[in-house]
């Protein structure tokens, strides 16, 4: 992504923008690919291997911070995130969510904390958990020129009324109403919705019958994209075994080995070798500046050479 440099340290390449009605113009086509990320490293690494959108979700509160749920996460700490993965995703588009009690009260707070993650989180959209419930939230941010993702089935927010996290959308009731609210969602003018945790079926059904792209989550393959979380897709988090989430690799484990090298070479003095030393001052030794440059001019970053 940061190619080859031309003389002089020249820019690199400009790389052109996932944007919203491409999003919606891949319904029915080439399949989304939705990722989380919560910092500036991850997001670089996802943005040039690929990712069509990186989504700094609230289960930063659970694979982050900690937490049990992702309820404690504040608007702030989206924000803080956001600013951080904006900076390293110059092709992926970048959309937050919006933490509990953010948008519930009413339609006028929903409003005014988009405009904050967008403002404050250098989002380019913003995602709600919920279906009809929210529809005139949606429907008044969208007016605001501020586009919406939805999300039902599974609501993380919601985990203490569902008696944990559960599938959604099992039996006709329930079904329909996730169909309802997707397409309450659509209605109100979302750009897209993520269906978590529901019967295969019924995310079919409703890839189907609404006219906006849906992204899966433990709901299937005939949705028109899939996220997951990008901890759970490297194995980075071990305490989560969810069904739906595969492994693409085991990075956690690869740490902890790294981790224990590390610590032996310490142990047994055997690092820091001497290509990893500086050069020891002599008794008639003058300073040169390279000698003083952590990194050479050569490999530094371009990213890090235009700040």
């Amino acid at each position: 992504m940061y190619g080859p440099q031309g003389s002089g340290g020249s820019a690199p390449r400009p790389v052109r923008k996932v944007t919203v009605p491409e999003i919606r113009a891949r319904k029915g086509g080439s399949p989304i690919s939705m990722i989380t990320a919560y910092d500036y490293t991850m997001a670089r690494l996802l943005d040039e291997g690929g990712a069509d959108m990186l989504l700094v979700g609230d289960s930063l509160g659970m694979v982050v911070q900690g937490h049990q749920t992702t309820l404690p996460v504040t608007v702030e700490e989206i924000c803080y995130h956001g600013r951080a993965v904006n900076r390293g995703a110059r092709r992926a588009h970048v959309c937050g969510d919006m933490p509990f009690m953010s948008y519930q009260v009413s339609p006028l707070q929903a409003l005014e904390n988009a405009g904050k993650l967008i403002k404050d989180g250098c989002f380019e959209s913003v995602k709600l958990e919920g279906g009809e419930e929210i529809a005139e939230h949606v429907r008044r941010i969208v007016t605001a020129g501020i586009p919406v993702v939805g999300h039902v089935g599974l609501t993380p927010q919601s985990v203490h009324a569902m008696g944990g996290f559960k599938v959604q959308g099992k039996g006709d009731d329930a079904a329909l109403r996730v169909i309802e609210g997707a397409r309450a969602l659509e209605e109100a003018g979302a750009f897209a919705v993520v269906l978590e945790a529901i019967p295969p079926d019924v995310a079919e059904e409703i890839t189907r019958t609404i006219a906006i792209p849906t992204i899966g989550i433990g709901a299937g393959p005939s949705c028109d994209g899939q996220v997951l979380v990008c901890y759970d897709m490297l194995g980075m988090y071990p305490e989560m075994k969810p069904k739906f989430a595969k492994r693409f690799a085991e990075v956690g484990e690869q740490i902890m080995a790294a981790t224990r090298a590390y610590i032996e070479e310490v142990q047994q003095r055997t690092f820091p070798a001497p290509e990893h030393t500086f050069k020891a001052n002599g008794p008639r030794r003058i300073a040169k500046p390279e000698d003083e440059k952590l990194i050479p001019d050569a490999e530094i970053p371009p990213h890090w050479q235009t700040h």
